[in-house]
């Protein structure tokens, strides 16, 4: 593990060109500056010795590629939309499927992002467990509560969905 001082002497250096390498390959700056602080942690937890500040350099931008690359391999990264953006692909609806949608975008995170996953996409509960990373029961559980919310909004109009 490297010292508070090599950190933060790396971080000076190198982090407008890590941060702008994460930009050219993810396109996003929530991701890169994700991708960013993993770069920085692993160099920090690294025992690597370096001859120079140029092989530093070079491995600070192979981790960063790396890592840049790895997140765009991530297959939920791939096949979601946020459900903002889903809203707008939305073609004709009608009154009734507009207000559905309305509800369901209303719902707390937890519960939008099940039913979306569940009903708009298709996924099994176990399935979604994966995705999400969570306990099946909680998406179980999650499910239920988002139907509940979801019947008391629209009078009954969520089981037809």
């Amino acid at each position: 593990m490297r010292s508070e001082q090599e950190v933060n002497r790396a971080v000076e250096c190198y982090a407008d060109m890590v941060l702008r390498l994460c930009m050219v390959y993810l396109k996003h700056p929530q991701d890169a500056e994700d991708v960013f602080q993993s770069v920085f942690l692993k160099y920090t937890l690294s025992d690597k010795s370096f001859e120079s500040e140029e092989h530093e350099k070079a491995w600070l931008i192979r981790v960063t590629a790396n890592a840049c690359k790895d997140s765009l391999k991530n297959l939920f990264r791939r096949c979601t939309v946020p459900l903002e953006e889903a809203a707008d692909c939305v073609t004709e609806m009608s009154e009734e499927q507009s207000r559905v949608w309305q509800a369901v975008r209303e719902l707390p995170k937890d519960y939008r992002e099940v039913i979306y996953l569940h009903f708009y996409e298709g996924y099994t509960a176990p399935e979604i467990a994966g995705i999400l990373r969570k306990n099946p029961n909680t998406v179980y559980t999650h499910l239920r509560r988002a139907k509940e919310l979801l019947r008391e909004r629209l009078g009954g109009v969520a089981d037809e969905e």
